[in-house]
């Protein structure tokens, strides 16, 4: 096609744009207007005009909000139909103002076919065409001809293919929006029933955690109410991940889903910290949840071992067996801790009062009058909260750093080696915090202690002032007031309509067990790879795990095939690096091909640091998007000091963990034979870090 043509095309679509983006304009304003509009509404004076008032604000501003926030790459799509008709697609649906459809919202039935339709079932589409664009000017044009017997002599096709020349553009910050080049087969599975679980698996590069994203942004367009209501939450497997992903979906014309990493689940807790594989794999394995509720039901550290107290001349003494007798009653089989407190008080004081009675106490009182007078006296209350005081997940978790404790919790469940490996991990607990895996077995001591139990308090009028002088304010205020109560949520929110899980290959036992209350009342999207775990625990006991917390609910399952990311030259690396262990593993097909091989360097040590940075910096002027430097866990911190501020935010220094799910235009991988003599998962670790880049591979080795 000659230069003059593609520009009449580019122009035709530049029209179009022009009108769609004067509408969007004229819409906008109609939604300031009525904004103001609903204000003026509160002059009536009525009831029903303030109620009135705010419903028009409310819906006028989330109008506005939307039509800002899809402003940039708004059409990205257009199809071409039998019949001479033609269909835009486009982040957002918009009608000219005689209704007439000027751009389809991708989420809605009508645009699927420009993800689902191919050469075999073209579905009706005759041509293809994706639009890219920059603010409102139309840059590219990349077309696919469909059914080559039903276009016209006249129809011209630009360009070589949408997918492969939209997989070659740079990443940028954040994630690649990926919206305008869902083949069929991920399609099926975003538009897959809400209802159930959903479950994709598929190689590196095949847009796994693409499709979940957009399955979620899909689910909220479909049934709003249902999902933005109950809430959606997405997890991921690191903190690093989440920032990554953070602007998809609001890319998307979505932002009430919720995103959080396997670290942050608790609230209050930010673990970014990783154990060693062997340790993960004890901390994950269910076998902790017995664990833990030994030591959930264990005396407290240096808590009183006897109650001695005077009572009216009379010495009454409980002894540590009837301590620990009044202790094992009170928690009784699925007892928690925290809310069986005051059973645990009732218990010392009935065990007192059957003492003084045995000892026949002249002038002894009643029984309630007997534990008045033991209630009022200091002494005994600061027993009470020595003895049995509110306890703190965390207060729990850091009693493993005693040897003598774990030893005897872990007595019958895990091994010596397995018990050593804990007592080494906790002792810097206190240091430097909980790890990522630890935060499972926080969300399950908070399950086995419960809530301690207070007083309720009364829900404070937010329309009353200091000195109890309230504001004045319409029953609008005070219904909206309540409508905004309605939907604030919990810090620790566990009712969510869907759950979404990426690299569900990484999730250990304890993990489900912790995603699992978040989603007893929830559908479910599940992503991963098993080829790409680095669980290294039992693969059964993790089955039963997940299967838990799924429950019965129905399977969807589906596979993708194609690796979209890596060029094949890429590809080819890191499938010969997991072919090493497992031969007869099925690998995704890598259908770009860039002419350009990785670069693979082994220097001697002493070279490392000066070749690293020179590789980076190679990288930096070779490629115009991100660069991922991926490390060996212990060499994340020297690595990132030897670039210092090179290459700014496009570059990125992340572990060989940290890198699952990540995604950049080129990549530096520093010492792989180090990642792959990691014991158990190491190999499958390394083929992660290989297949990141999209563009560019520089491996560095150092010589034996």
């Amino acid at each position: 096609m000659d230069q003059s043509t593609l520009d009449q095309e580019i122009a035709a679509e530049q029209r179009h744009l022009d009108r769609v983006y004067a509408r969007l304009a004229e819409l906008r304003r109609s939604a300031v207007h009525a904004e103001r509009e609903g204000y003026q509404l509160a002059r009536v004076g009525n009831f029903g005009a303030l109620v009135e008032r705010d419903a028009m604000v409310f819906h006028a501003a989330q109008r506005r909000h939307l039509l800002d926030a899809e402003y940039e790459g708004l059409v990205f799509g257009r199809l071409d139909l039998r019949g001479g008709q033609t269909l835009y697609v486009g982040r957002l649906g918009i009608r000219d103002e005689d209704a007439t459809t000027l751009v389809v919202d991708w989420r809605a039935p009508a645009a699927a076919a420009f993800y689902q339709a191919t050469p075999a079932e073209p579905l009706g589409v005759v041509r293809r065409r994706t639009i890219q664009s920059s603010g409102e000017r139309v840059t590219r044009i990349e077309d696919d001809l469909l059914d080559p017997d039903a276009a016209p002599p006249e129809m011209p096709v630009v360009g070589d293919g949408a997918l492969l020349a939209t997989l070659s553009r740079t990443t940028g910050r954040g994630m690649r929006d990926i919206v305008a080049t869902i083949q069929r087969e991920q399609d099926e599975a975003i538009r897959a029933p809400g209802s159930g679980v959903t479950l994709v698996s598929g190689g590196p590069g095949t847009g796994k955690t693409a499709v979940a994203l957009h399955r979620a942004a899909y689910l909220l367009y479909a049934d709003r109410s249902r999902y933005a209501g109950g809430g959606i939450l997405v997890v991921g497997p690191s903190s690093v991940f989440v920032e990554y992903i953070a602007s998809v979906l609001p890319s998307l014309g979505e932002d009430t889903a919720t995103l959080r990493s396997l670290g942050t689940l608790v609230p209050g807790v930010q673990a970014i910290r990783t154990d060693p594989p062997e340790v993960a794999a004890v901390k994950g394995s269910l076998r902790m949840r017995r664990l833990l509720e030994r030591a959930a039901r264990d005396a407290v550290p240096d808590s009183p071992a006897e109650l001695r107290l005077l009572y009216r001349g009379t010495l009454l003494r409980l002894e540590r067996a009837e301590l620990e007798t009044v202790r094992d009653r009170a928690l009784h089989r699925g007892a928690r801790r925290n809310e069986v407190r005051r059973a645990g008080f009732d218990g010392v004081l009935a065990a007192l009062w059957s003492q003084a009675r045995r000892l026949g106490m002249t002038g002894l009182p009643g029984q309630r009058a007997f534990e008045d007078e033991l209630i009022d006296r200091t002494d005994f209350r600061e027993f009470l909260k020595a003895w049995w005081p509110r306890l703190h997940p965390l207060h729990v978790l850091a009693w493993l750093a005693d040897p003598q404790r774990l030893r005897r919790y872990g007595a019958g469940l895990l091994s010596g080696a397995e018990i050593r490996l804990l007592g080494a991990a906790y002792r810097g607990l206190a240091t430097h915090g909980p790890t990522v895996a630890d935060v499972a077995l926080l969300d399950e001591l908070d399950a086995l202690l419960g809530k301690p139990m207070r007083p309720a308090r009364p829900k404070r009028d937010p329309f009353q002032l200091a000195g109890g002088v309230r504001e004045l304010s319409t029953f609008a205020d005070r219904q909206r007031a309540a409508r905004q109560a309605a939907r604030e949520r919990p810090e620790d929110y566990r009712d969510y309509a869907h759950l979404v899980i990426d690299e569900s290959q990484d999730v250990s036992p304890m993990q489900w067990r912790m995603v699992g209350r978040r989603g007893r009342l929830a559908s479910w999207t599940v992503v991963g790879d098993p080829a790409q775990t680095a669980w290294t625990g039992d693969p059964q006991e993790l089955a039963r795990a997940r299967d838990q917390a799924l429950g019965r609910r129905r399977r969807h399952r589906f596979t993708l095939t194609t690796n979209y990311r890596n060029s094949a030259e890429i590809f080819a690396v890191a499938a010969a690096e997991i072919r090493r262990a497992y031969p007869d593993l099925v690998l995704p097909t890598a259908v770009r091909s860039t002419g350009v091989d990785p670069v693979q360097l082994v220097v001697p040590s002493p070279d490392l640091a000066s070749t690293v940075v020179t590789a980076v910096s190679d990288l930096l002027g070779e490629v115009g998007g991100t660069v991922g430097v991926i490390t060996p866990v212990p060499r994340r911190d020297q690595v990132a000091a030897w670039l210092g501020a090179l290459g700014g935010e496009r570059l990125q220094v992340v572990t060989s963990l940290e890198a699952k799910g990540m995604e950049y235009d080129g990549v530096v991988l520093v010492a792989p034979a180090e990642i792959r003599a990691e014991p158990d998962a190491g190999v499958r670790t390394l083929y992660v870090a290989l297949s990141r880049a999209t563009q560019r591979l520089t491996t560095v080795d150092l010589a034996e």
